[in-house]
């Protein structure tokens, strides 16, 4: 007999980097919608740490075993 595949992945690691990706996206809509200023430069810095963050979050949601 097959032995059934463990179960990979965390679907609450995954909506967590989804709403990283959306907060990511806000940040990028109001940055962009100001004039270069340096409120805006951080903001558009911050979204780009949250979208690296999203990444990490996605790939240990696919990686990381789930307990049994």
């Amino acid at each position: 007999m097959d032995r059934p595949k463990s179960r990979r992945g965390w679907v609450s690691l995954y909506a967590a980097a989804f709403a990283l990706m959306v907060a990511a996206g806000v940040l990028v809509a109001v940055g962009a919608l100001d004039k270069l200023t340096a409120d805006s430069l951080r903001l558009l810095r911050i979204s780009s740490w949250l979208s690296g963050a999203a990444v990490v979050v996605a790939l240990a949601s696919v990686f990381v075993p789930r307990r049994r």
